[in-house]
């Protein structure tokens, strides 16, 4: 899918430091900070495991799938980071008969998403044991709701599954692009105990539509420290995109600002949207799409820069042939300055962004892959342009002004030495 950090304020140690002598005032000061408008969102974790009939196979280091997992959460619990907020939810641990409408719908919160109490939590995990079915896409949609809030904060779901989801037609791919589709900062990363292909494309699929990842496990040790290496992964500053939706025309395109947005774009389509860059400042864009599903081998991406009026100022594109998980392209435009006859200040230039990408379906029975949009990643950026107003950057030459300078006059001197020399030969050939 792209993949970028929030700041954090430490005021406290740096009131103690100050105020030395005054222990007191430094921890009131800290918790002020703490509790203030300044405080950073608590990220959330929840861990998804199946708990499905087949967990009972002893393949993992001798011992059953469950028991390695179980061995996984507790090493987690007890490593969890003090500022991070877990929670524990099942699929398919209790109903262990065949009515497929039951066990469809069997999946539960273990342990709800909070400051961790470590007893209360291993307590919890010690009582599951391999039941029923493998319902992955509710068990999904029911770990978003569990981690749905408005304070803001990462939050991540690590799915450990050893099979393929069994409650069709509800596919777990799509409610992860579903999910993912609502803008909401939700990543998924999917962890595979079973080395077969269809597990390993279905839980792919999972993490790729929300930036996720996967990670086939087939030792104990690897399932612990790959938990692990997730949660704490999830207490690491991030900068969270906005999410922001293109428009169908340059006229339409929303207007924004410096910084990170996620979009979702349909196969072959085109996303509008508009950047104000005032005289003597330079435009840097980036832009990324994931290739979440299944696709045509042939692709490409493109992004353009273009004035309110249609007239083209530079472009950047990528494009190839095989699978891809992510495909990237950039530009750079500087605006150059100007005087402004009518007031002090300069007006800003409109600058329209245009990302367009030539993904197809991989076959024609696919033509519904075009929803709900694959995952689009948008970085602008404005800064001051260059300070040289002779500096041919702004010509898209760059620096390299002087080797092109170089190669013609090569080429002119070359022509004429060649020249030279060839009507010297015909004069010798003529005389003799």
């Amino acid at each position: 899918m792209i993949t970028t950090r929030r700041a954090a304020v430490v005021v406290a140690a740096l009131l103690t430091v100050v105020a030395g002598a005054l222990p007191a005032a430094s921890t009131a000061a800290a918790a002020t900070t703490a509790d203030g408008p300044s405080a950073r969102p608590a990220p959330k974790v929840e861990l998804v495991l199946d708990v499905s009939g087949s967990m009972k196979t002893r393949d993992i280091d001798g011992q059953s799938r469950m028991s390695a997992a179980k061995q996984a959460f507790n090493d987690v619990i007890d490593a969890v980071p003090e500022e991070v907020e877990l929670g524990i939810r099942t699929l398919g641990a209790d109903y262990p008969g065949e009515d497929k409408a039951r066990g469809c719908k069997d999946t539960r919160q273990l342990y709800p998403v909070g400051p961790i109490d470590r007893t209360e939590a291993k307590t919890a995990v010690a009582t599951l044991s391999p039941t029923g079915w493998t319902p992955i896409g509710p068990a999904l949609l029911g770990a978003a709701d569990d981690l749905d809030g408005d304070e803001g904060g990462s939050r991540r779901i690590v799915l450990i599954s050893d099979g393929e989801d069994t409650c069709g037609p509800l596919d777990p791919c799509e409610v992860a692009r579903e999910i993912a589709a609502k803008g909401v900062d939700l990543v998924i990363d999917t962890l595979g105990l079973v080395p077969n292909a269809k597990i390993r494309q279905q839980l792919s699929c999972i993490a790729g539509a929300t930036g996720g990842t996967y990670t086939a496990v087939q030792h104990k040790e690897d399932l612990s420290d790959k938990v692990k290496q997730l949660v704490d992964r999830a207490a690491d500053p991030v900068v969270t995109p906005v999410p922001v939706e293109g428009a169908a025309a340059c006229a339409d395109a929303p207007k924004i600002e410096p910084g990170l947005y996620t979009d979702r774009q349909p196969l072959g389509t085109h996303r509008w949207y508009r950047v104000d860059v005032l005289p003597g400042q330079e435009l840097r864009a980036s832009v990324s799409v994931a290739a979440d599903r299944r696709l045509a081998d042939d692709y490409g991406v493109l992004l353009r820069a273009v004035t309110a009026h249609g007239r083209e100022l530079v472009r950047g594109s990528e494009a190839g042939s095989g699978r891809t998980d992510v495909i990237s392209s950039g530009l750079r435009h500087p605006e150059r300055e100007r005087e402004d006859a009518d007031t002090d200040k300069p007006a800003a230039t409109p600058v329209c962004l245009e990302v367009s990408n030539s993904f197809a379906p991989a076959s024609a029975k696919a033509a519904d892959a075009s929803a709900p949009g694959m995952p689009l990643e948008l970085t602008v950026d404005v800064v001051d342009g260059p300070s040289d107003a002779s500096d041919t950057a702004a010509f898209g030459l760059g620096r390299g002004w002087w080797l092109l300078g170089v190669l013609v006059l090569a080429g002119f001197l070359g022509g004429l030495i060649f020249g030279w020399l060839s009507r010297w030969r015909f004069a010798v050939w003529r005389t003799h």
